[in-house]
């Protein structure tokens, strides 16, 4: 019996099939050839054919070097998910994209204005002292780092208390008590799921504690029978007992904000009125900038963390500084014209006429859309179950894929059986860009996945609900 791998063209055959290409250098492209081809061999039959396997090597080579070579491009976040996780969260304002151009060359990183070295959070540092009340203020690459930073600061190898109905998971299966140990500390549980007491607290400090971790509920809800001590006794219990009071704010909300959706965010401010030592917050959420973690409270636990060895490791880099220094130098001006906070304050009237407006164009063009009332979320682990109402375009849900494939993309989502465009996270100004999409798919389908104007949304609420 004739073995099947002898069907299996040579590494030579196909290397000379593929040619030349100058996204790849030969040798990579080499190993990439041989890769393939195990993989082809691992899948081969009685029925494989020498020409149906050299085809499917050329193939599959292709397309690896397509893949590795291809450049990431723009995507206009259609999802209804204004700090959507999974497209970056927090879309940059243009000053911090400026910023961060600037920086791809030679930066004055850590290089004050006279000229001389000096540490690359002193910028960082004087902004959020000024925008947050904080004496002092350190930065790490994202919020479980700066957390890391905190507690280490703070309890040093000892026990740091937390309430049990803290002990979250936050995202991509890494849990609290993971990040806690990974930091060194002991965890010490206090309380149950659903109620803790300030006398939980007091016990734990009794008990010789060496820190408090008090964890802001920014991605997930208690609700009914339950209870949490108010952050300024637990702060000033800890200020009886000589113990640090660690904040774990979540969100990055620097100051209270007056939105609706964000009137249950802890505001790092408002954490280090009411006590905590040090407070910790993200940097690619609601404060609309780059993925960071902003450590701000005590001097002496700042300048702890600042000289801890997991400070080196988790710093920022020149781009992240320069887009944060950027982000915050817009606080300074206005916080409401942050990208973030704009859409996410964008009146349900607005969305509706843009919606209409995209709608009579592509009409324009023979593409007949729904225009539908939504809700849409914050997103980025913040404002757990607050919805916001928003207006979408609905289309057919084979069309999800068409616009995702578009450059730029248009990431969407599909529920109850079409494709919905929700305009909430969508800059006003790509709006043009969203109809050429559509269009673009309409005319590669030839028209025959239009939508189904006729399905309702279930969804029909406040100013957005009218068509």
């Amino acid at each position: 019996m004739t073995d099947p791998r002898a069907v299996l063209p040579s590494v030579s055959v196909v290397l000379d099939d593929v040619g030349d290409d100058p996204r790849i250098r030969p040798d990579l492209l080499a190993v990439l050839v041989r890769d393939v081809l195990a993989d082809l061999r691992a899948g081969l039959s009685a029925d494989s054919t020498r020409r149906a396997c050299r085809e499917q090597a050329v193939a599959a080579t292709r397309l690896r070097v397509d893949a590795l070579t291809a450049r990431p491009g723009p995507t206009i976040n259609a999802t209804g998910v204004v700090l959507h996780t999974g497209l970056g969260r927090a879309p940059l304002s243009a000053a911090a994209r400026a910023a961060v151009a600037d920086a791809t060359g030679p930066w004055a990183v850590e290089v004050d204005a006279d000229g001389r070295r000096g540490h690359r959070d002193r910028r960082l540092a004087d902004l959020v002292t000024l925008l947050t009340g904080a004496p002092d203020a350190t930065f790490a690459n994202n919020g479980a780092g700066a957390l890391v930073l905190a507690l280490r600061a703070a309890a040093g190898d000892g026990r740091v208390a937390v309430s049990r109905g803290e002990l979250v998971e936050i995202g991509g299966s890494f849990r609290l008590p993971d990040v806690i140990a990974a930091a060194g500390v002991a965890l010490h549980e206090i309380g149950t799921t659903n109620r803790t007491h300030l006398s939980d607290v007091e016990a734990a400090l009794v008990d010789g504690v060496d820190a408090v971790l008090v964890v802001h509920p920014s991605n997930y809800r208690v609700e009914g029978f339950t209870h949490r001590p108010a952050l300024a006794d637990v702060a000033a219990a800890c200020n009886r007992a000589g113990v640090p009071l660690v904040l774990d704010a979540g969100s990055g909300l620097l100051e209270p904000s007056e939105l609706a959706a964000l009137a249950d965010e802890q505001a790092m401010a408002t954490g280090l009125a009411d006590g905590a030592d040090l407070v910790t917050g993200s940097g690619d959420k609601v404060l609309g900038g780059p993925q960071a973690g902003i450590v701000a409270g005590r001097v002496d636990l700042v300048a702890t963390a600042r000289r801890d060895p997991f400070a080196r490791a988790l710093r920022l880099d020149k781009l992240r500084v320069a887009a944060l220094v950027a982000t915050l130098q817009d606080h300074l001006a206005d916080p409401t014209d942050v990208p973030a906070r704009r859409l996410l304050a964008t009146d349900p009237a607005d969305l509706l006429a843009r919606a209409r407006r995209l709608r009579d164009r592509v009409a324009d063009d023979g593409l007949a859309v729904d225009v539908v009332a939504v809700t849409a979320v914050v997103g980025g682990g913040t404002s757990p179950g607050e919805t916001m109402d928003s207006v979408a375009l609905a289309v057919d849900p084979g069309w999800a894929g068409h616009l995702r494939a578009r450059s730029p993309s248009v990431a969407t989502r599909v529920r109850d059986g079409r494709c919905l465009v929700d305009l909430r996270a969508v800059d006003p100004d790509d709006d043009h860009l969203v109809a050429a999409a559509l269009l673009g798919v309409h005319r590669a389908t030839d028209g025959d996945d239009r939508p189904d104007v006729a399905v309702d949304d279930g969804v029909r609420t406040g100013p957005a609900a009218a068509t």
